[in-house]
């Protein structure tokens, strides 16, 4: 009987360091990562084939993927790179690294927002939302754990797992995002 090869916690993706992790999600870890020529910081996205069990969550990932590649956009997380680990059935997703934390954190520790803060946030995601419609993407998971904070304080949405492509006169169907955030549709069960 062979056993499977234990493998290595791997510390480097391409010329990335791998360091903390930031999060954890559904099919895998986000650490922080660091350029070793440049010294960029970026968040790297650990995919696990191992964790992405149907062949609905591997579509779910490529989706992603491929939404991600599209988009460039001051106020969405940039994708830089995929690195597939096809040895070990991972994928490396190289984003761009938001620095100051959730908008809802923010919130949270500053309270109440003010009017002209509030004004500027709500251009800044109505600026990004435009944008993915303008390409037939729709994110379906917007909420306030989803806008990231740069240094400068500038929205960037992440967490595109659960966005998809439109196709122009259908509706989708698929009960998806989070129940404190959902349209009142999907909670009746309706398309949208």
């Amino acid at each position: 009987m062979s056993q499977k090869p234990i493998e290595k916690k791997r510390k480097h993706v391409a010329e990335y360091e791998l360091g903390r992790t930031l999060g954890e999600g559904a099919f895998g870890k986000v650490k922080l990562g660091t350029n070793v020529f440049t010294g960029e910081k970026v968040a790297v996205k650990i995919i696990s084939g191992e964790r992405a069990r149907s062949p609905k969550d591997i579509a779910q990932l490529e989706r992603e993927r491929q939404i991600l590649l599209k988009m460039k956009h001051p106020n969405i997380v940039n994708l830089i790179k995929v690195v597939d680990d096809e040895t070990n059935n991972r994928c490396y997703m190289i984003l761009e690294y938001v620095n100051g934390g959730e908008l809802f954190d923010y919130i949270v520790s500053h309270g109440r927002l003010g009017e002209i803060e509030a004004r500027r946030f709500m251009r800044q995601i109505i600026s990004a939302v435009e944008y993915c419609h303008s390409l037939l993407i729709i994110h379906r998971d917007l909420k306030p754990e989803n806008l990231l904070i740069d240094d400068k304080l500038n929205i960037k949405i992440s967490d595109f797992g659960l966005s998809n492509v439109m196709v122009p006169g259908k509706k989708f169907s698929t009960f998806c995002g989070s129940l404190h955030y959902a349209c009142p549709e999907i909670l009746k069960g309706k398309e949208y």
